[in-house]
């Protein structure tokens, strides 16, 4: 996962003001008492701090891979 994919998951599960505040003052006890923001500082791989902070929000499931998006130009399987 890129970090601009992390953001993204961000903000469409809360929201792009609160997914600020929450990377900057949620403490998550399982990455070592950092911030989600403090976490990706030190280099802890995007997708362990998304699936951290959802197991500690109770994001459900069928919301942790995101919002279905249609596919950007140039970006399918044919793209050169």
């Amino acid at each position: 996962m890129r970090i601009s994919h992390f953001w993204e998951l961000m903000d469409d599960e809360f929201g792009e003001s609160y997914a600020r505040t929450l990377a900057r003052g949620h403490v998550l006890g399982v990455l070592g008492g950092r911030t989600v923001q403090q976490a990706l500082d030190e280099g802890v791989h995007p997708r362990i701090v998304w699936l951290a902070l959802c197991d500690d929000m109770d994001v459900p499931q069928e919301r942790r891979l995101g919002v279905d998006r249609p596919p950007r130009p140039g970006a399918g399987p044919d793209a050169p």
